[in-house]
């Protein structure tokens, strides 16, 4: 069976997003979300090499909002999310390379304003994939 050779990430994780500079985040993994999600600031769509590209502001670390990491990506994609309170937004996508534990693949996120929420990223079931088991009751089972 293939469930054996998978690993298992509690409801909390830490993960690092290489490209854009973080190396430490604590998101929230749920598997209700169908894309992951960023908390960011000042998001500013602008054109390089005749490609969209967005750049953005992230707070990393929650208990220190003057540490901040400016961050710029091409955009992939502008779609409108329902998002846990049931308004739509638009929201702008990018694709960047995660690390979780000893694993880095490229997962797609919708950059948002999650001010209101307890966590800066949420870590949705596209990303999961088939590659991990969710155990709700554990958490940082992979840091």
């Amino acid at each position: 069976m293939e469930m054996i050779n998978k690993k298992t990430i509690g409801r909390l994780e830490t993960i690092a997003l290489p490209d854009l500079g973080i190396e430490d985040l604590q998101v929230r993994v749920d598997t209700g979300a169908k894309t992951s999600s960023l908390h960011v600031d000042n998001i500013c769509k602008f054109k390089k090499g005749g490609k969209l590209w967005v750049k953005f502001d992230i707070h990393p670390d929650v208990h220190n909002v003057k540490t901040i990491v400016n961050c710029s990506a091409p955009i992939s994609d502008i779609r409108k999310i329902k998002s846990s309170n049931g308004t739509s937004e638009q929201r702008y996508v990018i694709t960047t390379p995660i690390t979780l534990g000893s694993d880095t693949w490229p997962i797609e996120i919708t950059l948002t304003d999650r001010s209101d929420m307890n966590y800066l990223m949420l870590f949705g079931r596209e990303a999961i994939g088939s590659r991990f088991l969710v155990d709700p009751s554990g958490v940082f089972l992979n840091s």
